[in-house]
């Protein structure tokens, strides 16, 4: 991936400088209540909805499981169509060929439809080194980009921003990227959307080139298809001469009945829509009818080895919906900046690490970003199982070892070895029993674990010695009704050792490992050879517990 983001703090210490900040909470806060709440009565009006959902996740495995197959389908159905296909293995690849393909024009400036994959690659900023100008034309990217910031939601990328905040930043800033906003804006969304689009308008009327992404491919015809809400991507893809559209391999679809699963469940997890407002099609290129030159550039950038990883590979599947950042309650409060990636959220703590690497301090905390609550798992339209890839990761961060999780494994390694040396063990217990008055309430060395915990207090004296002086002396201070020691009756003992593991607090028989579950004792019950047998609990005597 781009390493536009990279340079932050670790998650830990991001969040807790956006947890501080009242005006982010309050504005994530409302937002993503709103569009939960709308999502799942959109969701609850289709009986059919946890079948769509499995539909879904079988297409995206299958095409998974068959990404080069596919992928060479679909470059022969795109040069067929009149496009052209380029391959990149990485984000510099990418802007390569994407800064070429804009200079062979001879123009110094593109408009561009909200794009994850040329967010992810660092695309704008490429071409800015070239001398090129990128336009976002997405209403919620053009905030972000006047701003000078950065995008902290997937499909909302100006989620962080209030009405209040952006009156300001298009009296501030609109001027110096073209057509400046009119006159005592206000902040009502209607005079908002028209500053806009005033602004835009010249700039979709000019530009030759237009750059996109793609929320899919369909393998069986080459075709290319981009789901939005406000038709600035429809003119994005129509009015220039040339479209050069950036997409992830994993984007990729096999047929047109595929399609129509996820034309049915990403509009209702994303914006809550039945059905989409604004979803657009291109096939190569025809005369008369849209650009007159396409090139589609296949981007890699870490995804091929992610679909290596057996269990990490299910992020593969995300169709780009943002259901789990709404429902997340890390991301609720911390705000998708503290991710260090165009990706925030769920989808990104198990996302970013795969295709950029756990090497840097910010993507090695992104698979701890998390409660595990799994709450983001039962939103998913194709039921990525986001906690457990969130514990693959985590164990393999652990795996790369570290100043914290060197000093881990030495703690288990030693602990492994006392719990194998009763003796050793016995000691210890005894002398933390004698020295709890002096113990800290937290692990010096542990702040972080122990930030939210308190080491709990230790008893006057170990169990084992506490058994010792209570209970085999014939001793009841509990108040159990139990007087002397305990031992099961002769019968009950026939025919085995001393070893009473297999005996109930209150003398009857436990249950064996053929019982089927439920049996009580003296019931019939099948045993494990498929034999019928009977068995009665041993009789007791007076004086046996």
């Amino acid at each position: 991936m781009s390493g536009t983001f990279l340079g932050m703090p670790a998650f830990p210490a991001a969040a807790r400088d956006a947890v501080a900040d009242p005006t982010l909470r309050a504005n994530l806060r409302h937002a993503t209540h709103t569009i939960r709440d709308k999502r799942a009565k959109a969701v609850a009006e289709l009986d059919d909805w946890a079948r769509l959902r499995e539909a879904g996740k079988r297409i995206k495995d299958h095409t998974l499981r068959h990404l080069d197959r596919y992928l060479v389908q679909l470059e022969e159905a795109v040069t067929a169509a009149g496009g052209v296909v380029h391959w990149a293995a990485d984000a510099a690849e990418a802007n390569r060929i994407v800064a070429g393909l804009v200079k062979a024009t001879g123009e110094r400036e593109v408009v561009k439809v909200k794009s994850m994959a040329t967010q992810e690659i660092g695309l704008n900023e490429a071409l800015a080194a070239e001398g090129i100008t990128a336009y976002e034309t997405d209403l919620a990217e053009l905030i972000v980009q006047l701003g000078d910031d950065r995008p902290s939601h997937i499909l909302v990328p100006a989620i962080h921003r209030n009405r209040g905040e952006i009156r300001d930043i298009f009296r501030d800033r609109m001027a110096a990227w073209g057509r400046a906003a009119p006159e005592g804006l206000s902040d009502t969304p209607g005079e908002l959307a028209e500053a806009a689009r005033l602004h835009l308008r010249e700039k979709f009327l000019r530009a030759k080139v237009g750059v996109s992404g793609a929320n899919f491919m369909v393998a069986e015809t080459g075709t290319c298809v981009v789901f939005e809400s406000e038709g600035n991507g429809r003119m994005c893809l129509t009015l220039p001469e040339t479209l050069i559209s950036v997409v992830g391999i994993e984007k990729v679809v096999p047929t047109w009945r595929d399609l129509e699963v996820f034309l049915q469940t990403l509009p209702r997890s994303s914006t809550a829509e039945r059905m989409n407002p604004y979803t657009s099609t291109w096939t190569g290129t025809h005369d008369g009818d849209g650009p007159r030159v396409f090139h589609l550039v296949l981007l890699d950038n870490g995804r091929t080895d992610t679909l290596a990883d057996e269990v990490g590979r299910q992020a593969l599947r995300c169709i780009r919906c943002s259901a789990c950042l709404n429902v997340c309650p890390v991301y609720e409060r911390a705000g998708g900046h503290a991710y260090g990636s165009v990706y925030p959220g769920p989808i990104g703590a198990i996302l970013t690490p795969q295709l950029r690497g756990t090497e840097s301090e910010i993507d090695a905390s992104l698979p701890y970003a998390s409660s595990l609550c799994g709450a983001c798992y039962d939103v998913c339209p194709v039921a990525i199982d986001i906690p457990e890839v969130l514990v693959h990761l985590r164990e393999r961060v652990a795996d790369r070892g570290g100043k914290g999780h060197r000093l881990e494994k030495a703690a288990i390694k030693a602990a492994g070895w006392v719990f194998d040396h009763p003796r050793a063990l016995a000691a210890g217990e005894r002398i933390a029993s004698r020295t709890r008055a002096v113990h800290p309430s937290r692990i010096p060395g542990a702040g972080a674990w122990t930030e939210g915990r308190d080491l709990p207090v230790l008893p006057s004296e170990p169990f084992r010695d506490w058994w010792r002086k209570n209970r085999r002396n014939g001793a009841d201070p509990a108040g159990l009704g139990v007087r002397g020691p305990v031992r099961a009756s002769p019968d009950a003992d026939a025919g085995r050792s001393d070893d009473r593991s297999g005996e109930r607090p209150d003398g009857r028989p436990a249950v064996r490992s053929g019982d089927r579950v439920g049996d009580r004792p003296g019931d019939r019950a099948e045993d494990l050879s498929g034999e019928r047998t009977s068995e009665k609990p041993a009789e007791r005597k007076d004086g046996d517990v």
